[in-house]
């Protein structure tokens, strides 16, 4: 009886997982405060390094005792109004996300609208044929991860799990082709204005494909498990929503920033 519960909300497992995944950020945060203002930078290249592999032990941890239960738990018996939390509350982090790049797009627009030179003259332009490739493979993949969920809700999951799996190696792809473009983009983010925003809008946005990226190799790896069920799949679900979050955001990026 200690154990019963008159409400029908999940109560997970004692953990120790989140405390050690947000002391690891806590640390690589004021690890890089430490090496943009502390000298000898080493000091803050060792508080980076552990603090980022503090915060992906207790992540990848969690993440793994969260399957674990949610495996045990069974596909079937899930209340509705657990999965109405948990619709809500990935809207709420979209919506949070929404903001996150909104300011910086302000940013953007307003430096814009104060310099008589939208990039300085002093900023070597941009080749356009790499974030236009970048495009179509975002659209694609965008394209996949929908057939991929159209797949579970008809039971077919091998077509769900071969259109999964083409989806993360088109994020790959974007990354690999963002990552030769900052190579050969002829300025850093210290190149005034323009290329501080440059790089928070387009970095960040790179940082959002990595983390997709990851989001949907695991999915891929717990649809060939046998994980998830026509009428029950939300972590596919909140997947397919940030994924198609992180496409709206490109076109955004690739109209205002590379192409106008």
């Amino acid at each position: 009886m200690a154990h019963a519960q008159d409400h029908d909300f999940f109560i997970p497992n004692r953990s120790i997982w989140p405390p050690v995944s947000c002391l690891g950020i806590g640390i690589l945060f004021f690890g890089i405060i430490c090496f943009l203002h502390v000298t000898p930078t080493v000091i803050g290249s060792i508080m980076m390094g552990g603090g980022l592999l503090l915060a992906l032990l207790g992540a990848i941890s969690w993440w793994r005792d969260s399957i674990n239960e949610a495996r045990e738990r069974g596909y079937q018996n899930v209340p509705t109004v657990l999965e109405l939390a948990n619709r809500y509350g990935m809207l709420f982090f979209i919506v949070s996300e929404i903001m996150f790049f909104a300011a910086f797009f302000a940013a953007f627009f307003y430096l814009g609208n104060y310099n008589i030179s939208w990039p300085p003259e002093n900023i070597p332009s941009i080749d356009i044929h790499l974030p236009i490739i970048n495009t179509l493979l975002l659209l694609t993949s965008g394209v996949t991860i929908t057939w991929a969920h159209h797949a579970v809700l008809d039971g077919h999951r091998k077509t769900a799990i071969l259109t999964t799996m083409l989806t993360w190696q088109l994020g790959v792809l974007f990354l690999i082709a963002q990552a030769y473009e900052y190579m050969h983009a002829g300025f850093g983010m210290s190149g005034g204005a323009y290329g501080t925003v440059f790089y928070m809008l387009t970095g960040f946005h790179g940082f959002h494909v990595l983390v997709g990226s990851i989001m949907i190799m695991v999915l891929h790896n717990r649809l060939a498990k046998g994980d998830f069920s026509e009428k029950h799949h939300f972590y596919f679900e909140a997947t397919a929503w940030y994924w198609h979050f992180v496409d709206v955001v490109w076109v955004g990026l690739f109209l205002f920033v590379y192409a106008l």
